[in-house]
Order: C-alpha cells, then sequence, then structure tokens
C-alpha cells in the first residue's frame, strides 16, 4: 500500500472518530466543514493528485473519492441521529400530563374606575336610590332641549359634542337618563344614572370617553339641605374618612340654584401649600348640583307647582384618580394590566 493510500486511511478513521464523537448538530457542521469544506481535509488530497506519477493517480483518485462519499453518508446519518434525539429532548420537556390535577386560573379583578362606580352606588343604594340607565347613542331632545339647553343656548359649546346622521349624537353626560325616567315613572322619583360619556377632550385630566354617575330626587317639599346631606354622606364614604365640605355657587341650566362640592384635599388634607393635586388650595371640586329646573320638570312631564327636586352630577375618573392617587387620567385607559392590578388599583 503506497504511503498516500495510507494517508486516505488514516483520514477515513479519523473522520469516523471526529463524526460520531459530535454531541449536536453545530458540532457536526463544523466537522463537515473541516473534511469537506474547500480547506477541509478531503480538499487538500485531491489537489495531491497533479503532484502524483500517472499511475497512482487513478487508484488514489478513486480512494479519495470513495471517502468522501463515506464521510457524506455518515454525516448524514449522524445529523438525522442528532436531530431525532433534539426532537426527542425538546417533547419530552414540552410534554404535558394530562392525567394532572389543573392548577387553576388566576381570578381577574374589576377595572379602578368600575370598582369606584359599584362602590358609589352602593352608597347611593343605601341611602334608597335605584340604578336607572339608558342608551349612549342619544337625540337632540333628551341630550340638551329637555334639560333647558336650546339650540341657541351657549352651553352647547362647552359639551364638546361628538355628532352623528340622522340628528344623532354620542350623549354629552347621563342626564337624559334622568329625562327618561321621569317620562316613563313620573314622581316620586330617586335614581342614579352611572354610565360612558362622550366629550372631544383629551389631556391628563380629560379623555374623550368618560364615567359619570348622575342623581335625581323628585318629591314634594324637597330641600338643598336633603342634597347636602346626601352628598356630603357619600364623600365620608368614597373616601373612608370624614372630610371638610364646601359649595361656591355656579352655574348650570338645568338647575336653579346651582352649586359646586368641594372636599378638602384627600393628599395633604389641606396642610401643604405645595401640594400637587389640589394645587395648594387645600380643596378639589368633586361635583356639581343644585335643585331641578323647573322647565326640566316640565319636560320630563312633572308639574312643579306640586313637585320639586334635587339633582348632582360627578365624574367617577376623577372619583378614581382622587382615591388611588393618580396623576393622569389617560393611565386607567391605556390597557396596561400590570398597572392596573398594582399595589391594590383593581
Amino acid at each position: 500500500m503506497s504511503a498516500r493510500i495510507q494517508d486516505v486511511e488514516a483520514l477515513r478513521e479519523q473522520g469516523r472518530q471526529e463524526i460520531s464523537g459530535s454531541s449536536d448538530t453545530e458540532a457536526l457542521d463544523t466537522q463537515r466543514v473541516k473534511l469537506l469544506g474547500k480547506k477541509g481535509k478531503v480538499t487538500a488530497l485531491l489537489r495531491l493528485l497533479g503532484s502524483l506519477p500517472s499511475e497512482e493517480r487513478p487508484a488514489f483518485g478513486a480512494a479519495v473519492n470513495a471517502l468522501r462519499e463515506e464521510l457524506e453518508q455518515l454525516l448524514e446519518r449522524r445529523f438525522l441521529a442528532l436531530q431525532k434525539a433534539q426532537f426527542a429532548r425538546q417533547e419530552e420537556k414540552d410534554r404535558v400530563d394530562v392525567t394532572l390535577p389543573s392548577r387553576g386560573r388566576g381570578w381577574g379583578s374589576f377595572h379602578p374606575v368600575v370598582q369606584v362606580m359599584h362602590d358609589v352606588i352602593d352608597i347611593f343604594s343605601g341611602l334608597g336610590f335605584s340604578v336607572a340607565t339608558g342608551p349612549e347613542v342619544e337625540d337632540d331632545f333628551h341630550n340638551f332641549e329637555a334639560l333647558n339647553i336650546p339650540p341657541s343656548h351657549p352651553a352647547r359649546d362647552m359639551q364638546d359634542t361628538f355628532y352623528m346622521e340622522e340628528g344623532k349624537l354620542l350623549r354629552t353626560h347621563t342626564s337624559p337618563v334622568q329625562v327618561r325616567s321621569m317620562l316613563r315613572w313620573g314622581a316620586p322619583v330617586r335614581i342614579i344614572c352611572p354610565g360612558r360619556v362622550y366629550r372631544r377632550d383629551s389631556d391628563p385630566t380629560h379623555s374623550p370617553m368618560f364615567h359619570q354617575l348622575e342623581g335625581l330626587l323628585v318629591d314634594r317639599d324637597v330641600s338643598i339641605a336633603d342634597l347636602k346631606g346626601c352628598l356630603e354622606a357619600f364623600a365620608s364614604s368614597v373616601f373612608n374618612r370624614p372630610l371638610d365640605v364646601r359649595y361656591r355657587a355656579s352655574y348650570f341650566p338645568f338647575t336653579e340654584p346651582s352649586i359646586e362640592m368641594d372636599v378638602s384635599c384627600v393628599v395633604c388634607e389641606g396642610k401643604d401649600p405645595g401640594c400637587r393635586v389640589c394645587k395648594g388650595t387645600g380643596w378639589l371640586e368633586i361635583c356639581g348640583l343644585g335643585m331641578v329646573h323647573p322647565n326640566v320638570l316640565r319636560a320630563g312631564g312633572i308639574d312643579p307647582a306640586i313637585y320639586n327636586g334635587f339633582a348632582w352630577g360627578m365624574g367617577l375618573d376623577r372619583i378614581a384618580m382622587l382615591r388611588y392617587g393618580l396623576r393622569d387620567l389617560r393611565l386607567l385607559f391605556e390597557g396596561d394590566v400590570q398597572f392596573l392590578t398594582q399595589g391594590g388599583l383593581a
């Protein structure tokens, strides 16, 4: 046996050992390049053909080609074996034992605004109010005219309304539910109206869609003192502690007289002139209120000579912001589950 043929046999033995010793497909590919690549050992043997005597070339060339074919087959078989073993390991890792008992799923929770809505409803339900709902797509009569806001009234400019086709609009407050309830049930009536409302507004303290809760009580000999008693009981309950309250004169077309209600700052309690929540005033506005305007009672089919009543409206999103110490309303509506479930928000 010539020395060159001995080199081929030596490389065959070396190749078998290195291929069989490859532990994964990456290591095997490294051996393939080392043996059969452009700079591989088999290729180097083929380059020797030109330097051999003519009588030795046929035997040497045949031996090298046979070596190449053998190594290619060994590489292919080893690759398939390693791939099969890899699939088996992955399958074992991903295997699910269907005979094991279920581990269950984590319980969900209410969105912070929904939780506040439920809490506020519970408070007013305890005061004898029933929940009333109505459509979010309203008409001009129920959303404006029946609430003493005729077409020429400047208060319409304050609403930033989303108008739709055929005279429809997205309700700008839940007050239309009050009108529908009076037309349906007459007087006496005692209701709260929670729900979504829509206005063209968006900034850290306003959203195009937000949540309101309005209340209405119509009966004989109702006074504004009754209204104050309801709302002061609410304020202490929803923030879980007694709060100081003050009232300021205001204007709403559907109430007369009209008042705004402030409570002492739930963060600094009026003791921090640098408080960013109350801006150093010590007070936070939480709702508007007043005695129902006689024109609104008439639009609801109730005689203002016999009955009177009070109404109020508050933003539930604002109550949620104050309750949870948030500084940007938009955080509540970005769908960040991690944020919504942190620190007892939901």
